[in-house]
């Protein structure tokens, strides 16, 4: 049974999602604010944390900062607001997925079902893959789910991970967003290929600071493939 953390200040909101995810045979906790879910996820180790955007004193995205400086538990935002700018900015500090309220408790839970599945199924792919990237070799570990480049260590989410790998598996290869989308969201939810836009932009700023640039090429017309990474 995965273990769940929902964070939200609204209790009727709490009940439903709880009820969902029993149903579903998951275990879940709650908390109702962003000092409450950072302890919680110290004593707890949640396998998935559902965060709301609006919480009180500090806010869904202020936590998941906090909560990205030494861990990549899978998170998915609950907002009230339905912006774009707000998507892309929930995606881009390490998000895994966005939903917006009112929501359907069935779409949250298969939502819930992809991003863990993606998580725990990593090792589909060979357990190791490797490539020589400008001055230092590129590796990832599905099994343990590591990423290094050279003598670094990337930390990056699942998704991230599952998006670089794919990459990597085919060097040569433009993916289209399509194919990509199709890794990432195999369940085929509706979603944004500008998401896929965002994940993208953090693989290559996680590359770019230690030192790896143009690790993903944008192929004009197609969509993304693996770049021959210029060390800075």
């Amino acid at each position: 049974m995965n273990k769940i953390l929902v964070v939200d200040d609204d209790p009727h909101i709490v009940d439903v999602i709880g009820f969902a995810l029993e149903k579903t045979g998951h275990q879940f906790t709650s908390a109702k604010d962003g000092a409450e879910a950072i302890k919680a996820f110290h004593t707890q180790s949640p396998d998935l944390i559902i965060l709301d955007v609006g919480l009180p004193e500090m806010d869904g995205l202020e936590v998941c900062r906090q909560l990205r400086k030494t861990s990549e538990v899978p998170i998915l935002f609950l907002s009230a607001r339905d912006e774009e700018i707000d998507r892309i900015l929930g995606l881009e500090i390490g998000g895994d997925d966005y939903v917006t309220k009112p929501f359907s408790p069935r779409e949250l839970v298969a939502r819930i079902g992809v991003i863990l599945k993606r998580t725990n199924n990593a090792a589909s792919f060979p357990p190791t893959d490797t490539m020589q990237l400008g001055k230092g070799e590129l590796s990832l570990d599905a099994e343990h789910h590591s990423a290094k480049f050279g003598t670094y260590t990337l930390s990056l989410t699942a998704l991230e991970f599952a998006i670089l790998q794919t990459l990597l598996s085919r060097p040569r290869m433009a993916f289209s967003r399509e194919q990509i989308l199709n890794v990432a969201y195999p369940d085929n939810l509706h979603v944004s290929d500008r998401t896929i836009d965002s994940h993208i932009r953090n693989i290559r700023a996680k590359l770019k600071e230690v030192g790896c640039d143009n690790v993903v090429e944008t192929v004009h017309g197609i969509g993304f493939r693996l770049g021959n990474c210029n060390a800075s």
